[in-house]
């Protein structure tokens, strides 16, 4: 019974979250879920990411978190629009929510909607909120066996960055067998090593051309059908997905 509850639970979510997919497809507004650990740095991460993106995107963001809106005030410092989801105890995020959030917002002035996920790295995994892709942050702080721990959330997770490297002389975190931890997990993520707060390494994230390839609905090469998973989450039926 507790099985069949849980499902349903999932069976409903999941149907907002495909109904979410099939409205930001229609506004082609690209949406990305920020996972991680409370303390992991996903905010700074955050405010860095805006900053850059902010140039060339309108953007907006929606912040979860259990209670306050302290990250939602450091996010309206950048002058960007953000919409505060306090779950009062709820560990995740869910399409509901993300779908009630959205009425503040107005779709046709966005290209690019960034959730900042309740610090967790365990039930956001499992809750699809209509987002185009996963991205989650460990930091060195956490230990470097929370990819084994926790899996699924590195599993499924397009890129993840293991942040507050500026810290490894400090902390006994094997950085390597960590990395090869991910590798097994997800051959396919993009792995970056940042310090957010150290400004080291964040290029490599900022200039990653992963959204802008999943923004265009037709690539530009004329290769073979690649087997990629698009934006629109659709397999490639023409050509590859990178612009080389």
């Amino acid at each position: 019974m507790q099985v069949q509850v849980k499902t349903n639970v999932l069976a409903k979510n999941d149907a907002i979250a495909e109904s979410l997919q099939q409205l930001f497809k229609e506004k082609n507004i690209f949406v990305f879920n920020l996972l991680g650990s409370p303390g992991a740095g996903k905010t700074s991460l955050l405010e860095a990411t805006l900053q850059d993106l902010k140039k060339e995107y309108r953007l907006a963001v929606i912040e979860g978190d259990l209670f306050t809106a302290k990250d939602a005030k450091r996010i309206h410092e950048l002058g960007v629009p953000v919409i505060q989801i306090n779950t009062v105890g709820g560990c995740h995020l869910d399409a509901q929510m993300i779908q009630d959030a959205l009425g503040d917002l107005n779709l046709d002035d966005l290209d690019m909607i960034i959730i900042e996920n309740v610090g967790n790295l365990v039930c956001p995994a499992e809750f699809e909120i209509g987002e185009s892709m996963k991205v989650t942050v460990l930091s060195v702080t956490e230990g470097e066996d929370k990819p084994l721990k926790y899996p699924l959330i590195f599993k499924e997770s397009k890129a993840i960055l293991i942040n507050k490297i500026d810290l490894l002389p400090y902390v006994p975190f094997k950085k390597e067998q960590a990395i090869q931890d991910i590798r097994n997990l997800n051959p396919n993520g993009e792995i970056f090593e940042v310090s957010c707060t150290a400004h080291n390494g964040l290029e490599p994230w900022l200039n990653w051309r992963i959204i802008d390839e999943l923004f265009y609905e037709e690539p530009y090469c004329s290769g073979p059908p690649c087997g990629f998973v698009c934006y629109y989450n659709q397999l490639c039926s023409r050509a590859c997905h990178f612009h080389c």
